[in-house]
């Protein structure tokens, strides 16, 4: 019923032709507007996010493609101070952060104590290393999840609101025709639109950058076995 009734008003509003935005920003309530510029605020919030994840994601990928092709060769001939120049050149590399770390910790325990430390000491150096990183790709994701699941609630309260309103317009004018509601109705439209607006995009956007973590954390994972690897294999080769 409240459903018809919406769309009743909605073409009643079009067919008067007030329907456009300058005109219902007017009439809405003081409420509604509060909330409309809430979900405008958290819509660009939202945005700023996703684009900044999108540009540190993709240069991450860049860089670790060639990171890794560069590194490799350094590791093969067993030239740490030039594999961890290749990491610093390398900074927005997520997986070049890690093996920066790993070298370094190994280099600083190889003349401080025994080999079986000195692994354990670059173990922790790269555990240490792949938290931090992961903290860093995470940023912002929590607050896109947060508008994702609360944005339809703040839209929902406007809602609320503009029902209220139609039904104050009622009483005030003694009538009970559609152009009495009509205003209060399009206002709680409005408000649950953008809510659902806000909403929609920050949940994609929340899941598609959570798997895209994941991988990047897959790929860290890797890159420390492999590292320790190669220092276990360094150290029983008796290379200093």
């Amino acid at each position: 019923m409240l459903a018809n009734l919406s769309v009743a008003a909605m073409n009643l509003i079009i067919l008067q032709g007030q329907w456009d935005l300058r005109t219902m920003w007017g009439n809405m309530s003081i409420i509604a507007k509060a909330v409309v510029g809430i979900l405008f605020l958290l819509s660009a919030w939202s945005l700023g996010v996703m684009i900044d994840r999108v540009l540190m994601y993709s240069a991450a990928r860049k860089q670790s493609r060639v990171f890794v092709q560069q590194v490799a060769g350094a590791l093969r001939e067993g030239k740490l101070d030039e594999a961890i120049s290749i990491a610093e050149r390398n900074k927005k590399s997520h997986i070049a952060k890690v093996v920066a770390t790993g070298l370094s910790e190994f280099q600083s325990a190889s003349s401080q104590v025994a080999d079986m430390e000195v692994i354990e000491a670059a173990k922790r150096g790269l555990d240490r290393s792949v938290a931090i990183v992961h903290a860093e790709m995470k940023r912002g994701l929590s607050g896109l999840a947060t508008i994702g699941s609360t944005a339809p609630f703040v839209g929902l309260f406007g809602t609320v609101v503009g029902i209220i309103n139609a039904f104050k317009g009622i009483e005030s004018t003694k009538a009970t025709g559609l152009s009495a509601v009509a205003g209060g109705i399009s206002e709680a439209l409005v408000t649950t639109a953008l809510g659902l607006l806000v909403a929609v995009p920050a949940v994609w956007a929340y899941n598609y950058f959570t798997n895209k973590v994941e991988a990047f954390d897959v790929e860290m994972d890797n890159s420390s076995m492999e590292l320790v690897n190669y220092f276990i294999t360094r150290r029983a080769g008796g290379k200093k």
